[in-house]
């Protein structure tokens, strides 16, 4: 017999208070987390090069419940872990002469990039590169810089290896909340993604039953996968949501007209609710700036999708003056870290009522949860 979510959660010691009871296909009715559920953005990433051992390593260690793997495919139809399928910025690729010849630009997702993409590598290949920090400038992440060149990318199976390891380790589950990226595109040149990912999760032993929360800013694949996943009691679902103004890949590739702010909607969120678990828009789309770079008056989001049953996420909390609201800013300068600014921010979030939230340092997200709770 088939154990109810909250008994498989149960099972995860205390990530079973931060997630919810069982969702069925036809009666959608989130229950909301005891605890906001701290999601490691690509790791650790404020101060490791993301998507990578030393990232996941360090945001285990650092409290978080949930490691994020953005998932693209290479040439050999791979699923691997990193934030786009360009390359150029967070690997050594421009610097093997070995692969000069392979930069290219390509329009993906309607933007034009110049750069090395990962449909163009075997995994072989790939796996001679060495991972570097994506973000440059004077005094911005040198903990994580110190780091480039030690780690390679990593596929989905080894990061599913790593995290069984790390809960037997650590004595508690730690999720997963993979994104699904540009879906409409690696389907569009042959590499779909969406049966890669059911195999793989479907071979891994560990995500059988530990927390599983699969992400995209796309619709269609959420919904496919809904169907074909949605009967685990460990998998969710979450819509993210980009620009208002934006529409979706699938949409604009079938003539929609959809778009993030009309999603955003109070009946776009009962649609949503439809097929994801989770919302998780951009911080500022909860709360926006004013003219100031303050925090102004939060928006309905919140309560407007804890109405239609969606529990809420957003992204991303960085802990660098540069990224906080001017409410929490200290004078150290753009680039320096700021830890006591970002877990005052990430706490004034919370009191709006946020059910989890990406955060590039795990240990100020869990810090900002611990003093509220």
């Amino acid at each position: 017999m088939r154990m109810a979510r909250r008994d498989c959660l149960a099972m995860g010691g205390g990530l079973a208070a931060a997630l919810l009871t069982g969702l069925s296909t036809s009666a959608r009715a989130a229950v909301r987390p005891v605890k906001p559920v701290v999601l490691g953005h690509r790791g650790c990433s404020a101060l490791r090069p993301e998507h990578t051992l030393g990232s996941y390593a360090k945001a285990i260690a650092d409290g978080a419940d949930f490691i994020e793997p953005d998932l693209v495919v290479t040439k050999d139809g791979v699923l691997v872990a990193r934030h786009e399928n360009n390359i150029a910025e967070t690997t050594d690729v421009s610097t093997r002469k070995e692969f000069a010849a392979r930069s290219t630009t390509k329009i993906v997702d309607g933007v034009s990039q110049y750069g090395w993409f990962t449909e163009d590598f075997t995994l072989d290949e790939l796996r001679s590169l060495r991972a570097k920090e994506r973000m440059t400038g004077e005094g911005l992440r040198v903990e994580s810089h110190s780091y480039d060149g030690m780690f390679r990318i990593l596929t989905l199976a080894e990061i599913a290896d790593f995290l069984a390891a790390e809960s037997a380790a650590r004595g508690r589950v730690v999720g997963l909340i993979p994104e699904i990226k540009h879906s409409t595109y690696f389907a569009g040149i042959g590499l779909p993604m969406e049966d890669r990912f059911v195999r793989e999760l479907t071979a891994s032993k560990y995500l059988a039953t530990a927390p599983v929360i699969i992400q995209s800013f796309e619709i269609a694949n959420l919904k496919a996968l809904r169907g074909t996943l949605g009967d685990r009691p460990n998998v969710q679902f979450m819509q993210l949501i980009d620009d208002d103004a934006q529409r979706p890949a699938d949409v604009v590739k079938a003539g929609g007209t959809l778009t993030y702010g009309q999603m955003t909607s109070a009946d776009g969120l009962a649609a949503i609710a439809a097929y994801a678990d989770w919302v998780a828009p951009w911080t500022r789309q909860l709360i926006p700036l004013g003219p100031d770079g303050k925090l102004g008056e939060p928006k309905a989001m919140i309560a407007d999708a804890h109405r239609s049953g969606l529990l809420v996420g957003c992204y991303t909390f960085r802990p660098e003056n540069q990224y906080i609201a001017a409410d929490y800013r200290n004078d150290a300068g753009p680039n320096a870290r700021n830890p006591e600014g970002s877990v005052a921010e990430i706490r004034r979030y919370l009191a709006e009522g946020l059910d989890g939230f990406f955060t590039d340092d795990p240990a100020l997200g869990r810090r900002a949860v611990d003093q509220v709770s």
